[in-house]
């Protein structure tokens, strides 16, 4: 039981430290720091896609033979096409708002992201709750170490998603406080989503090759859409691309000696 309960809120501590980020910096975190930060990120959840969720994904589906790739397949358009749709309703988190008569720009912007924060979440908690699901079941090939590897992995890529709410609420005239709780609050939404999958257990078993693909092809959309555009932004630089391949091989080598 701890096990799980750790598994399921770690990522809302990666989105809290982040939130709290506000009580010790008066600025948006610094350029190179934010992509660095991203960029590991971004190596981590590729990684962890790959081993936490599509090979598993595929071992589940081993009775079908040659086919065993297809629900790997299918899960992973889905998990894609889920996020693109989601896309078109909430603004991508570089994106500037449109601003409403009668509302503030910063405002109107500030609510939106934290709408798009919260939204690109849930898939991430289904994730969790998919590997859980399937750890629980004990045919999955799911370990613990490998369940934990990826909320960490979540956790690293919530951190910067936290201090981009909380931050600039603060500098808004928000308090420190309540920039940090609302920042917080925007990574409720993956326990919760975590939760309810694995309450689903039971039914979603016979679909889990589907659903665990389905999570990487969200967390994959979210690599490509929204942290690799934000690590390459700005003056040329390699800090991105190198702590990318840093944070993929962290996260193969603790998936091999942890898994």
């Amino acid at each position: 039981m701890f096990e799980i309960l750790r598994e399921i809120f770690v990522p809302l501590l990666g989105t809290t430290l982040g939130a709290a980020s506000v009580f010790f910096v008066r600025r948006q975190l610094p350029r190179a720091f934010q992509r660095a930060l991203t960029g590991f990120a971004a190596g981590v959840m590729v990684a962890a896609s790959v081993w936490g969720l599509i090979i598993p994904s595929m071992e589940q589906a081993a009775g079908m033979g040659s086919l065993s790739f297809v629900p790997a397949l299918v899960g992973l358009w889905l998990g894609f096409g889920f996020l693109m749709l989601l896309d078109k309703v909430v603004p991508h988190l570089h994106q500037n708002a449109t601003c409403p008569e009668g509302m503030p720009c910063n405002l109107k912007r500030t609510s939106m992201m934290i709408l798009a924060v919260a939204l690109h979440n849930l898939p991430e908690g289904m994730a969790v709750g998919a590997v859980l699901a399937g750890m629980v079941a004990g045919d999955a090939g799911i370990s613990a170490a490998a369940a934990l590897t990826l909320s960490l992995g979540i956790a690293i890529q919530n951190f910067p998603e936290g201090a981009i709410i909380s931050i600039p609420l603060r500098e808004e005239g928000m308090s420190r406080s309540r920039a940090f709780l609302m920042g917080a609050l925007s990574g409720v939404v993956e326990p919760v989503g975590a939760v309810c999958t694995l309450l689903a257990a039971g039914l979603i078993l016979p679909a889990l090759p589907y659903l665990l693909a389905f999570a990487a092809g969200a967390m994959l959309y979210v690599v490509v859409e929204e942290l690799i555009p934000e690590m390459s932004e700005g003056e040329h630089s390699h800090v991105g691309t190198v702590l990318f391949a840093v944070g993929f091989s962290v996260m193969m080598v603790l998936d091999v000696v942890l898994g």
